[in-house]
């Protein structure tokens, strides 16, 4: 599959690139830049990218890579930009090319890794295959050091958690993650923050404040991330990132603590040995299905396997008067979680609700060559396009939250689910429609809404999906009755419950450190 996904960057066909995407790839003249070094083609894209113009930013890191057809950097810039082109099959090629060329880079593993499950539909055990090979690779080039720590096996004491994330700011992992370091009992839990990026926000300081310890480390090499964290004598190291941006995989696979976990930032197994556990829970990761496809050991809480604070600037809830126009159904996902099977279902759904509209809002819909590529998608679908609308990056929290008053029903995306657009969504009284598939990625919905009281709004396949969306649309009663009261629903479900949620959590960790204590005793 990895070697069709490469062909296709240099044969690239016209049902799946875009005009400007599919000149960029398959030929044309060369781009005029200001000199032919490395540093020219780089800057001349950013300056590109920056102005919008993503479609002309991908001809120069073509340019770039005929110019330097052993460099990886180019099809680096190549895959992240198809990625906002929304043409994620040739983002994904451009991510193979790089690592073709740079086989033991763990930054370009992590990054093909990322944008595979955008790819429709899932392949889990292509994705699982792929997962092992990276393992594979981080185990023969960056073996652990070495498994003898200085924590004390002693299964009662105070322990020390550390949290790895370049998320712990206005992120989606930073909603979920702040109640939890919150409400940590600080009577048995120390808890350490190793913050891997270098911007900061107003969420960044509100949890380095609520922190025992606080290490900034973007600056950090592996190795003296590694030596940080064993000088702190972390017990329970927790990866928040798995195989997105800015992740510190390579820490993990070194072993750099007792017991070394992932959760929140990834949907997926990080496929390194070394990583003992990953925390879901049994409706996110059904057993015993789910065990086949990680190299992790799975931590199945109790309820759900995360908890959402909601912004504390959230605008209050309005009722939803019936729209002259029509009911109005929308995704905030990113644009990336959409593809043209989905879009086809979704089109089923206006056609059998007269009136209605879709509002799609994501940051890449910001460059006009994306946006071009959508609306024809749609209209090939069968959506006019008097029937869209394409928003793009709102900067303003309170103002991107207050979209929802003109929404009437959010529509999930599949097979890669939302997190964050459900849980925001549903607080600002929005009934979310979701469709389950057989990996994680395709089950948070389902795991949300069944910790919102709203499992009937999970669908087992398209069908199923389309059915339920156009009763909601044509149950205007039941709509305004769920606008009044989700809210309050959530606030009394496992989803808002920060003290209970942790709670749960430290007692994982604590099972845990104990059967490791036996083990260290033995």
């Amino acid at each position: 599959m990895l070697a069709k996904f490469i062909s296709a960057i240099f044969k690239p066909s016209r049902d799946t690139l875009s005009e400007t995407a599919n000149s960029a790839l398959s030929g044309h003249a060369p781009f005029e830049v200001d000199g032919d070094a490395p540093e020219d083609f780089g800057r001349r894209a950013e300056k590109l990218i920056k102005a919008g113009r993503v479609g002309t930013a991908l001809e120069c890191y073509r340019d770039w890579a005929q110019a330097n057809p052993r460099a990886d950097v180019p099809f680096i810039g190549m895959g992240n930009t198809l990625a906002d082109l929304w043409s994620l099959d040739e983002a994904v090629a451009a991510y193979g090319k790089a690592l073709e060329l740079s086989p033991n880079s763990g930054k370009i593993f992590s990054a093909l890794l990322f944008y595979s499950h955008y790819l429709a539909p899932a392949d889990r055990e292509h994705l699982f295959r792929l997962h092992r090979r990276f393992g594979d690779m981080m185990r023969s080039t960056r073996p652990p050091r070495g498994t003898s720590f200085e924590s004390v096996p002693d299964p009662e004491r105070r322990l020390r958690v550390g949290y790895v994330s370049p998320n712990f700011s206005r992120h989606s992992v930073g909603y979920f993650i702040e109640p939890v370091i919150e409400y940590h009992d600080r009577r048995r839990f120390e808890i350490y923050c190793y913050y891997a990026h270098r911007s900061s926000d107003e969420t960044t300081r509100r949890i380095r404040n609520i922190s025992d310890g606080w290490r900034d480390v973007a600056e950090a090499s592996n190795d003296a991330l590694e030596e940080m964290i064993r000088r702190d004598q972390i017990d329970i190291l927790v990866d928040l990132a798995g195989h997105s941006k800015d992740n510190r995989l390579g820490v993990f696979a070194r072993k750099a603590a007792p017991i070394q976990m992932t959760w929140l930032g990834y949907p997926d197994t990080t496929g390194l040995d070394t990583v003992d556990f990953r925390i879901t829970d049994r409706v996110a990761d059904p057993a015993p299905a789910a065990e086949s496809v990680h190299t992790e050991r799975l931590l199945r809480l109790d309820d759900v396997f995360l908890c959402y604070k909601p912004p504390q600037d959230s605008p209050p809830v309005t009722a939803r008067a019936r729209p002259a126009s029509g009911v109005v159904f929308a995704s905030f996902n990113s644009i990336a979680k959409v593809n043209k099977h989905l879009i086809e279902v979704w089109a089923r759904i206006l056609a059998r609700v007269p009136g209605s509209r879709l509002i799609l809002k994501s940051a890449a819909l910001d460059y006009t060559d994306t946006v071009e590529r959508v609306l024809e998608c749609c209209e090939t679908c069968g959506i006019e396009p008097e029937r869209i609308e394409l928003h793009g990056w709102i900067k303003d929290r309170r103002d991107h939250l207050s979209h929802y008053h003109d929404i009437d029903i959010a529509l999930d995306t599949f097979p890669y689910n939302g997190t964050t657009t459900t849980c925001e969504a549903l607080w600002m009284g929005v009934p979310v429609v979701s469709l389950a598939g057989d990996v994680h990625m395709s089950r948070v919905g389902a795991t949300i809404l069944r910790s919102a009281g709203l499992a009937e709004l999970t669908a087992g396949n398209t069908r199923a999906y389309t059915d339920i969306a156009v009763a909601l649309a044509c149950d205007h009663g039941r709509r305004g009755a769920l606008r009044a009261s989700l809210r309050d629903m959530l606030r009394s479900s496992p989803l808002l419950d920060h003290a209970g949620f942790t709670a749960g959590l430290e007692r994982a960790y604590r099972e845990r450190w104990t059967a490791w204590c036996a083990r260290a005793h033995a």
